[in-house]
């Protein structure tokens, strides 16, 4: 039985003031596992003793342990990617291995749907009123920011990727200007390059909508708009497959919200695609 559901469980009888740290932890539990202490109790209106007696009232030795257990069942404890991929090894027959993965991406994305389905409205509307759009994500949050750019210029064309390749990551932030908007993704333990674009978005005056895990991330406590997604997974390295649906998802109500001018200009990229033989297939006849 995981942590959460051991509080599900044993809620009721929790005097008042320790369900309401159980209220919190339950619908945070991304702050339990990369906030502190002190702030999770601020934010749960909590003292610090009350959070400790909570832990140790539902078996843990103190609030290290819980958040311990929230992390490990998260796929974000504290043991290396080697030791998790250890557990992989020998299982390549055990045929329930791919369907557990896919279990825990079904499970990620409800959840995605759940804590971003609000934010992703008042997200559109902050990026819709930006002269330009700069997305940045790296490593493994690379293919989020990479997917919205290449999506959202089918029919924008004042969207650029910041990716700092050769090198270039002062010079692309130099392009940084107030009004401007910064879709940033990065999840624990964060990239340090996600941190450095932001902290340079937020000193230009731009405007940053944060694709993260927690909003106690460092992208979080920065942005003007937070778009969460889950990350969890049975395999050695967390899973992105969310952070990408969540993007799709922003990019398909800003091209809902766009109007029917988003019609041609995605024909008209559309068209060119076909035309400079970037698609090997034929293109579609349009009309009748």
């Amino acid at each position: 039985m995981d942590a959460k559901e051991q509080i599900r469980q044993r809620f009721n009888e929790l005097s008042p003031a320790l369900q309401q740290v159980a209220r919190y932890v339950l619908d945070h539990p991304n702050e339990v596992v990369t906030g502190s202490m002190r702030n999770v109790g601020t934010r749960s209106q909590s003292t610090p003793a009350t959070l400790v007696r909570f832990a140790q009232h539902m078996g843990f030795d103190g609030w290290p342990q819980l958040k311990e257990a929230f992390a490990a069942d998260m796929g974000l404890g504290s043991e290396t990617y080697g030791g998790r991929a250890k557990q992989l090894v020998g299982r390549a027959s055990d045929q329930t291995l791919t369907g557990e993965m896919f279990e825990v991406q079904r499970r990620n994305l409800e959840a995605t749907h759940q804590q971003s389905e609000q934010a992703l409205q008042k997200a559109c509307a902050l990026i819709e009123k930006a002269p330009a759009v700069h997305a940045a994500g790296f490593r493994a949050c690379f293919p989020i920011a990479f997917s919205f750019v290449y999506v959202y210029r089918l029919f924008r064309a004042s969207v650029h990727l910041v990716d700092g390749q050769g090198g270039s990551l002062e010079m692309q932030q130099r392009a940084f200007a107030k009004g401007d908007a910064l879709v940033v993704a990065s999840f624990a333990p964060y990239s340090r390059e996600a941190l450095q674009v932001t902290q340079a978005a937020k000193a230009a005056g731009c405007r940053i909508v944060a694709i993260t895990d927690s909003v106690a991330s460092p992208l979080s406590l920065l942005a003007d708009e937070t778009l969460l997604f889950t990350i969890n997974s049975p395999s050695f390295f967390p899973s992105v497959a969310a952070g990408v649906a969540v993007t799709e998802a922003l990019v398909e109500l800003l091209a809902s919200r766009a109007g029917k001018p988003v019609i041609r200009r995605i024909d008209q990229a559309e068209a060119q695609l076909f035309e400079s033989g970037a698609y090997l297939t034929a293109p579609p006849v349009r009309g009748g």
